[in-house]
């Protein structure tokens, strides 16, 4: 069910320091009131987080390239007012609306907040620093297409035709050198997968084709100290002790959660099913010492052996997502 709300019916606005203090509902419309009567010789700016997003000549309406707003802006060139449509939670921020003519010049501020809700259209990812993500397109590409992977409304890769690339500052826009080195494109499907992931953020893929919309992933990095990181990717224990490699969150249960041992797959969770060590080398080597946590997806190993410290990766996939985290070079003691 889609809503649609004008907040000056509603006492959500506060006065304070950063003008008007407005709260959102995600997936609802919010309408900024600049309380102006226009004569037709103005001109209106409206800036997010001082970037301009839309303005007014004359009463003519006109919006910028922002890709954090693709076709949710709705200017009244009456009154100057902004309708922002299906708000999401990254377009909370500071709005400020600016008007010039021979007569007044002012402007307007608006703080504006949003709250998650379950009406939206994107896909929420929460990943643990140093994780490697793939963000999947579900679409298979033709050399027709041209495929542009957005990160805050800065484009980091692209695909047209038979070439594709990772921006640079020359080849993009700037700000991408954060990604130096960590980006990968899938060429068939379009997917990308981000490496040792840093950025919390919007990723926004754009398939120029038709009128596809864009699709969102709304990506939550939580930081880990690296004291903590460290001890959670590498583990000493005595032989004949056991160890759990907890991947720290809850699995849902439509993902699929994998452990493999220096890249051999050992254990499989899908749904309530589970499998443990499907081929003989795997039988071999941990017979009767493997544990799954179907709850949490955490592997424990009992019996440690000096032949089990390795390279352990756990991958977790979804239909739009798969993260893998890593419990790098576990070394036993004996």
């Amino acid at each position: 069910m889609k809503r649609a709300l004008t907040l000056f019916l509603f006492p959500l606005f506060v006065s304070g320091v950063f003008g008007e203090s407005v709260s959102v509902m995600e997936g609802d419309s919010v309408t900024l009131h600049t309380d102006a009567e226009l004569q037709g010789d103005e001109e209106i700016v409206w800036r997010f987080n001082m970037t301009r997003i839309a303005k007014v000549i004359r009463n003519n309406a006109t919006y910028d390239a922002v890709v954090r707003f693709r076709d949710r802006l709705q200017l009244d060139n009456q009154t100057g007012d902004l309708k922002i449509k299906k708000f999401r939670v990254p377009h909370s921020g500071l709005y400020k609306f600016e008007i010039t003519s021979p007569r007044v010049s002012s402007d307007k501020t608006f703080s504006v907040s949003g709250a998650s809700g379950v009406e939206t259209d994107g896909v929420s990812v929460s990943v643990m620093e140093g994780d490697s993500v793939t963000l999947h397109t579900d679409v298979e590409t033709n050399k027709q297409e041209k495929i542009h992977w957005y990160f805050n409304d800065t484009r980091i890769a692209q695909i047209t035709g038979d070439l594709s690339h990772i921006c640079t500052d020359v080849q993009c826009n700037e700000g991408t050198e954060r990604f130096r080195g960590r980006l990968k494109l899938d060429h068939q499907t379009g997917s990308l997968t981000i490496t040792n992931i840093t950025d919390t953020g919007l990723y926004e893929l754009q398939i120029i084709r038709g009128s596809n919309s864009p699709l969102i992933f709304y990506v939550t990095v939580h930081g880990v100290p690296a004291a903590e990181q460290d001890k959670m990717q590498r583990k000493s224990v005595k032989e004949g002790e056991s160890v759990t490699l907890d991947p720290g969150e809850i699995r849902k249960p439509n993902d699929l959660v994998t452990w493999s041992f220096n890249d051999s797959l050992i254990t499989e969770i899908t749904g309530d099913q589970s499998k443990i060590c499907t081929d003989d080398q795997c039988e071999e080597r941990f017979r009767d010492r493997l544990k799954l946590d179907h709850q949490t997806g955490s592997l424990t190993i009992t019996n440690l052996r000096t032949t089990d410290s390795g390279l352990y990766k756990l991958q977790i996939s979804s239909h739009r997502f798969s993260i893998i985290r890593s419990f790098s070079y576990c070394h036993w003691l004996a």
